[in-house]
């Protein structure tokens, strides 16, 4: 079976729903869009703090493991992705974060013209619809929606606080001017409900009649004629599908699987390739290369106080209370997640006290709850968990393919902590929230520190505790990298170096990590890329 498109769009994530949308608002133009996952009909998706429910449910997440990691003592690290329309925009923590000015200006200097901070700074703000309005540095009347945390916490505003009383600045917007300072988060959240890409982007485009959206569609190659990707095969309903794709094929299933459709599709390091007898298309030794991912460090705190989200889950009083506040107020703990504020900071000193990056080297999440991970059910105690993570890890791992088999996860490998930097930078991350913990301000709240406790307090006793208990913050990046050199495996038009027609459009072109959550700038990476893609058909 085939059928002729315009624009065929591998995988309906973040930047996958922007890209359908956009180019489907020429009603001459017709788009398809896979996507390997069902309909993003879970109230959990939609409910913001469902993802606490969404983060193990493999209907609608990959629940991806990576291999084992030497730098975790050999741990294999839990990776969820997004399996849905809106991927993983569904089922993330919500948290509005663009990265610093400096990422951006060190694509453009590492020679990718045109991706420097005012190159895309119009695209973050076209995209965004801000409830603050518009102003130099946000948009008000974006699609995606980006909501202040209604009320404040005291548990917060005594983090905030320590903050302050270590030299940090308390910040209102971690995406203006200057990204260092500790504050409440914007989250991608509307009136009380998730505002993923699928409800920004392809709720207002859905009906349209050249849009065709094909869910539980798990594409499984790339079709070339010689060196022009010309389609796409893909299983439905059991199904051996096949639609092409007449003017480009856009990968936009991320930084895992946008580079193993590429090797599945005979694009990739040739040893690799030949090894599982694929016949080579064409030979991009960086395709899987350059993996990247920011690794979270948690500590866990007993508070003194019944304040927080722990106390209101643990009893049937509490989890009436937050409901109601929901649905009468579409308000409190349900309508925000579970990360509230977050904190740039720098923690790298030399001897001299000097600061050793230019910028912010690291990140708070800070949640008014405490749980063993991530999505895990919560203590029994009063609890709260300041998460930390280097914001530009120097670890490269890989992403490469285990078989022949696109039903197969691909060999995945982030060698954290493989580096003296991110070994310096993961104890001094956890030091800063010692010292934050520690502060005046902060200290009425501590009762306990639980994890990692009082029993590890030297370099190498805390670099243990990372290897043992660090986690993924969900940012894989990096594995399909833009630029010209050896391993550059996109040029800055985001095409495929060497074949026609065949475009990576997600975080696996990122050449560095972005220093923050990596949705907003798979946004904007979109609806950049619309712009080229209709610039360059215009031209021919």
């Amino acid at each position: 079976m085939s059928e002729d498109f315009d624009y065929i769009v591998v995988g309906a994530g973040s930047a996958g729903c922007v890209l359908a949308a956009r180019l489907s608002e020429d009603p001459a133009t017709r788009v398809l869009l896979l996507e390997a996952g069902p309909r993003d009909r879970s109230p959990w998706i939609h409910l913001p703090i469902g993802y606490g429910k969404t983060m193990w449910n493999a209907k609608y997440n990959w629940c991806f493991h990576t291999d084992p990691d030497p730098g975790m003592n050999g741990r294999r690290i839990y990776w969820p992705r997004g399996k849905t329309l809106g991927g993983s925009s569904s089922i993330n923590g919500l948290i509005y974060i663009r990265g610093q000015r400096e990422d951006y200006d060190h694509w453009a200097a590492l020679g990718n013209t045109g991706w420097g901070f005012e190159d895309v700074l119009p695209y973050f703000i076209r995209s965004e619809g801000n409830q603050r309005g518009a102003s130099s540095y946000h948009g008000g009347s974006g699609p995606l929606r980006v909501s202040d945390i209604g009320a404040k916490h005291e548990l917060i505003e005594a983090f905030i606080g320590g903050a302050n009383e270590i030299g940090v600045p308390r910040t209102d917007d971690f995406n203006g001017a200057s990204q260092e300072g500790a504050g409440y988060f914007q989250l991608n959240t509307w009136k009380g409900w998730r505002c993923s890409t699928a409800k920004a982007y392809l709720g207002p485009a859905r009906r349209r009649p050249n849009l065709r959206i094909a869910t539980e569609a798990q594409a499984t190659s790339v079709v070339f004629e010689g060196r022009r990707a010309v389609g796409v095969r893909y299983r439905q309903g059991g199904m051996s599908r096949q639609a092409r794709g007449r003017a480009e094929v856009l990968l936009a299933a991320g930084a895992l699987q946008s580079p193993q459709l590429l090797q599945l599709s005979g694009v990739g390091p040739r040893p690799l390739l030949e090894r599982h007898g694929i016949p080579v298309v064409h030979a991009l030794p960086g395709v899987g290369e350059n993996l990247q991912d920011h690794l979270q460090i948690r500590l866990n705190y007993e508070c003194t106080r019944p304040v927080t989200t722990n106390d209101q889950l643990n009893s049937w009083l509490g989890q009436m209370r937050i409901g109601l506040q929901w649905l009468l107020f579409r308000t409190g703990p349900l309508a925000i997640g579970i990360n509230q504020a977050g904190c740039f900071m720098h923690a790298l000193h030399r001897a001299d006290g000097t600061r050793e990056a230019a910028t912010p080297d690291i990140q708070f999440h800070v949640a008014t709850l405490s749980a063993d991970m991530a999505g895990g059910a919560v203590h029994p105690f009063s609890g709260f968990t300041l998460s930390v993570c280097q914001l530009r890890p120097e670890a490269r791992g890989h992403v490469r393919l285990r078989s022949t088999d696109p039903f197969e996860p691909p060999e995945m490998q982030p060698y954290y902590l493989s580096t003296e930097l991110d070994r310096r930078t993961n104890v001094a991350a956890v030091r800063a929230a010692r010292a934050i913990a520690a502060a005046p301000a902060m200290r009425p709240y501590v009762k306990r520190e639980v994890k990692p406790g009082p029993e590890a307090s030297t370099d190498a006793e805390l670099l243990e505790f990372c290897r043992n208990h660090g986690a993924t913050i969900f940012h894989p990046s990096g594995t399909c990298k833009m630029g010209s050199d050896a391993l550059a495996v996109v040029d800055v038009r985001l095409r495929v170096h060497g074949l026609a027609g065949l475009r990576v459009i997600d975080c696996s072109v990122m050449p560095t990590l972005v220093s923050g959550n990596t949705n907003a700038p798979a946004v904007m990476l979109a609806e950049k890329a619309v712009d080229m893609i209709r610039e360059d058909a215009m031209h021919g």
